[in-house]
């Protein structure tokens, strides 16, 4: 093999266009409320699944029918197993949209990012991206010289957008009024670590856990500028605060630091049975997350943060000026230590977890 094949770009193409329409989709909902399925936002997601859905099929029914080698088998046709999970993913998000729509016409503006319609879009979005990972792994591992190290860089920047889709997620439990609580250390250390290590593992590459949240700390900055930018206006109602612009997400949390312990540790002790290193590095993120983002949290509710540079005087049209965020204070913290302690536990499972899934994926030939 001597070029990247065509199928890894569609790849990161879909995912791409899968993150680009997740957050615009979110300041859409911010800044102007549902008008319309038809939005740019919703277009772009589901442009995300259609290029999934179709090179998968593509990938499939051609192994199948010049019966190509390797591949697995499902219902008579043979294909990478990537594609067959694209496919799916593609055809769960797909079956999503009218959903969506529904539910927005019999219960009206629905601010919750984790819905009974977008759970499922969520699922076949997780779809999407476990299947273009697989197929760049598929083509990764069974390639060498600098082909090679450009698919590992491709890797690395497919996993910063799934770790911004991860964070996405669990957005309503990090907002920054909630910084100083437990809750949004306990939901980063569930996801984060997974994807970090998951990717670093696979990609093999020295700063592999510091590159993906590099990834996705750009991607939120770069999208927190640009999307201010926008003119946008509020078609729903009541409206709390003045908007002239789209409405971004939140100034990304530093996960970029415990990222860069989980190389430097990962390093050193990477002779270490996995159970162990995986003690170590759960605690390990949570203590760096804790001390890093909880000055910074302080930051971002001062004065001098309130620029465009950090955009902590963007608020939603339905945000009330009562609200602590409005305020700009935070909410009381309530059982800290134990939320703490139980944050650890499950950065250590979820560090476990990556660990297993990078060497899992090692293996993937097909």
């Amino acid at each position: 093999m001597n070029r990247i094949p065509w199928y890894v770009w569609t790849s990161l193409a879909s995912v791409s266009c899968i993150v680009l329409g997740v957050y615009w989709d979110i300041s859409w909902h911010m800044s102007i409320g549902r008008d319309s399925f038809w939005t740019p936002a919703h277009l772009a997601i589901q442009a995300g699944g259609i290029i999934s859905g179709v090179s998968g099929t593509y990938l499939i029914l051609s192994t199948t029918l010049r019966k190509r080698p390797g591949g697995i088998a499902v219902w008579g046709f043979r294909g990478p197993l990537g594609a067959f999970l694209g496919v799916w993913g593609s055809a769960t998000m797909v079956v999503s949209a009218p959903f969506d729509n529904w539910w927005h016409s019999a219960y009206g503006l629905d601010v919750r990012i984790l819905s009974p319609p977008h759970t499922v879009l969520t699922t076949g979005v997780l779809g999407v991206a476990v299947g273009a990972v697989l197929v760049i792994v598929a083509t990764l591992n069974g390639a060498t010289g600098p082909v090679r190290e450009r698919l590992r860089m491709l890797m690395l920047v497919i996993g910063g957008e799934i770790l911004v889709l991860a964070m996405i997620a669990i957005l309503e439990m990090t907002f920054r009024a909630n910084l100083h609580r437990a809750e949004p250390y306990r939901a980063v250390a569930i996801v984060a670590p997974i994807v970090l290590l998951a990717i670093a593992r696979v990609s093999d590459h020295r700063w592999g856990a510091t590159a993906v949240a590099a990834v996705y700390t750009g991607f939120m900055i770069v999208a927190l500028w640009m999307f201010a930018r926008i003119p946008a206006e509020p078609k729903l109602g009541p409206v709390y605060q003045p908007i002239t612009h789209l409405v971004p997400l939140e100034f990304p949390l530093l996960v970029i630091a415990p990222a860069l312990l989980f190389d430097v540790v990962g390093a050193r002790l990477h002779a270490w049975p996995r159970y162990r290193l995986a003690i170590v590095l759960g605690a390990i993120f949570v203590v760096a997350l804790v001390a890093v983002e909880w000055p910074f949290a302080e930051f971002l509710n001062s004065e001098p943060s309130r620029t465009w540079v950090f955009g902590t005087d963007y608020f939603p049209y339905f945000e009330r000026p009562e609200w602590a965020s409005a305020r700009h204070q935070f909410l009381s913290t309530g059982p800290f230590a134990r939320g703490i302690a139980e944050a650890v536990v499950a950065a250590m499972a979820a560090s476990w977890l990556g660990l297993a899934l990078g060497d899992a994926m090692r293996k993937v030939r097909r």
